[in-house]
């Protein structure tokens, strides 16, 4: 059994299909029995080792094989902890002849056991709740009885232990479908069985897994050697490299690349709001992160330009006409959009036809509707790209994502797997879906769903601060890449940049400078 580290290396996350094929192979070459006995086994271990003084149980347990090890794990912790004063309540839902033949055994051992069991919570109040309802086979809304139970669940204020999935989870996209609030009331851990699944990470998944999540292979960890894993977790957050930076005795400041960021509309000379604070958030970004020069393009008059940042004067501010030729010159990672208004939209073109690296971000997304409208076939300049072996990053928040996908937000956070997928292979570009396990997506390749991060990184001009951190990814490596290399810097970046915001140990919360400063 391992706890899950959100900045620990690339895990593999199978589908509700290939858990079952995995489950089922195990099942075959093991004693009866036997993967249900390790499952009760590891939830009654986890179950006395975090709350070790608990003493009034209660097991929700429905009537499929997630039932079936929260039955087994009530019969070994009434075992342990009776002696102890300790009491066990089965509430159970479903009906038992519906059982499967693991979980009809298990249930059959704990009632001999004389553990206690109803259609009802008991009327005493529970210092330890176990959630074996629902499991891994929920795809739609949860109704009646089942829908009440997990009110009651979410709403108790006992810490909550929940086995495999937390119950009103899909285990495959991350959708919550219960009416219960997705937050618990009280404390909760996770323990994934067998596999870990990727709605366990992204969606509402983090969310309802709790404070922790924690996984036991049960002993087959050969069983999926054969199966294509949905996603993988992204990889550790160990991007950049200092020391290797501080070994390069050798280098200079063009080999470690050149980002320019487009962006950054400032307010008209007669008034109104400006968004040049957006560029310099990801051009600052792009610089801490190793970038070796940096440019930031304000795409406006150059009266308005600035003359340096003061905050970072090694920034180098430009006209948009006169960056971007030194960009294409220098084969520099361009980062456009960051704040960049309506002025984004007579650029695009040029960025889609003329950049041969390219992170279209916040405003150049919302651009690209009207400028695809103009073209003969929409995908042809994305085609266009990719047979040039030229890099395309996107970086949508759900809602870009859903008007780029002519669909709406629920839609997208509903299938986040999918909907960065389908994305990615009809712009032929990675698409990076911002949100709770931000999913990495590549045309024809496995996602990956990032892990690290929290809800520190809800604030204004985090997402400005991720397209920096790419930008300058990207910059650092030019020569010899993969679409596959360029998916995984992007997911290295993804990874990164939560890890800034779980390193953030002030009792105020940060803003989005604070996090590169």
């Amino acid at each position: 059994m391992q706890r899950i580290d959100p900045l620990g290396p690339s895990l593999p996350l199978y589908d509700s299909q290939a858990s079952r094929a995995i489950e089922q192979r195990a099942a075959a070459r093991l004693p009866p029995h036997t993967l249900m006995e390790r499952a009760g086994q590891a939830v009654a271990r986890l179950a006395r080792a975090w709350q070790p003084h608990a003493r009034a149980i209660v097991v929700l347990a429905g009537s499929g094989n997630n039932g079936g090890d929260g039955w087994r794990a009530a019969t070994l912790l009434q075992r342990t902890l009776g002696p102890l004063g300790a009491h066990v309540h089965v509430w159970s839902l479903g009906a038992a002849e519906r059982q499967p033949p693991d979980a009809r055994w298990a249930r059959e051992a704990a009632t001999a056991a004389g553990i206690t069991h109803g259609a009802a919570p008991p009327p005493w109040p529970p210092d330890l709740v176990i959630d074996a309802l629902l499991g891994l086979g929920l795809s739609r809304p949860v109704e009646g009885p089942w829908a009440r139970a997990l009110d009651w669940l979410q709403h108790c204020p006992a810490p909550t232990l929940c086995v495999d999935v937390p119950s009103g989870l899909d285990a495959d996209s991350g959708r919550w479908w219960a009416a219960a609030p997705v937050r618990p009331r009280g404390p909760r851990i996770t323990l994934a069985l067998l596999t870990l699944k990727p709605g366990l990470f992204t969606g509402a998944g983090r969310a309802a897994c709790g404070e922790a999540l924690w996984f036991d292979d049960l002993g087959v960890a050969s069983g999926a050697d054969d199966l294509a894993p949905r996603a993988w977790t992204t990889p550790s957050a160990h991007w950049p490299d200092v020391a290797a930076l501080r070994a390069a005795h050798d280098s200079h400041k063009g080999a470690r690349g050149d980002v320019l960021v487009l962006g950054g509309q400032p307010a008209p000379a007669g008034g109104g709001v400006g968004m040049t604070g957006a560029a310099i958030l990801a051009a600052r970004a792009a610089l801490r992160a190793g970038a070796g020069r940096v440019w930031v393009a304000l795409p406006a008059a150059a009266s308005y330009i600035p003359a340096f940042d003061a905050g970072a004067p090694a920034l180098m501010l430009r006209s948009g006409d006169a960056a971007f030729a030194d960009a294409l010159h220098t084969r520099a990672v361009v980062v456009a959009g960051c704040g960049g208004g309506a002025a984004m939209a007579p650029w695009l073109p040029r960025l889609l036809q003329e950049a041969p690296r390219l992170v279209l971000d916040a405003d150049a997304l919302n651009a690209l509707g009207p400028v695809a409208a103009t073209q003969a076939s929409p995908d042809t300049i994305w085609q266009t790209r990719a047979q040039r072996g030229w890099t395309t990053v996107l970086t949508p928040h759900p809602a870009e994502a859903a008007r780029l996908l002519g669909c709406d937000t629920a839609a997208v956070q509903a299938h986040r797997l999918h909907a960065a997928e389908a994305l990615a292979q009809r712009l032929q570009a990675v698409v990076a879906l911002k949100g709770s396990g931000t999913v990495v997506a590549a045309p024809d390749a496995t996602p990956y769903v990032n892990t690290s991060g929290d809800g520190l990184l809800a604030t204004a001009g985090t997402g400005d601060v991720l397209a920096g951190l790419i930008g300058a990814r990207l910059a650092a490596e030019t020569d010899g890449r993969t679409p596959e290399m360029e998916q995984r810097m992007v997911a290295e970046a993804v990874a990164a940049h939560g890890a800034l915001a779980q390193a953030w140990k002030r009792a105020w919360p940060p803003a989005a400078n604070d996090l590169i400063a």
